[in-house]
């Protein structure tokens, strides 16, 4: 099981919990999981999220493996100009 801690207005979708476990060995696997366990938040997922794994921010590298003890951190898109 990995830890994520969950950002600003994606609390909303977990009922205001900062951090979940979920099964998930791969980032894809980790949106899929979060998707299904709170289908509030499919919206924001489908739209784009930041996933920093170990300090390194993520956004469509859905292969990129996650450990049970890496540190996950689930955040709205970054966008950056």
């Amino acid at each position: 099981m990995v830890k994520v801690q969950i950002f600003g207005s994606l609390k909303a979708a977990t009922d205001d919990k900062s951090e979940v476990e979920i099964d998930a060995s791969t980032l894809r696997e980790l949106l899929d999981a979060l998707a299904d366990r709170y289908p509030g938040m499919r919206p924001q997922l489908d739209r784009g999220v930041s996933v920093a794994i170990d300090g390194r921010i993520y956004n469509d590298s859905w292969f990129t493996p996650i450990k049970d003890d890496s540190e996950v951190v689930l955040l709205a898109r970054l966008k950056g100009g």
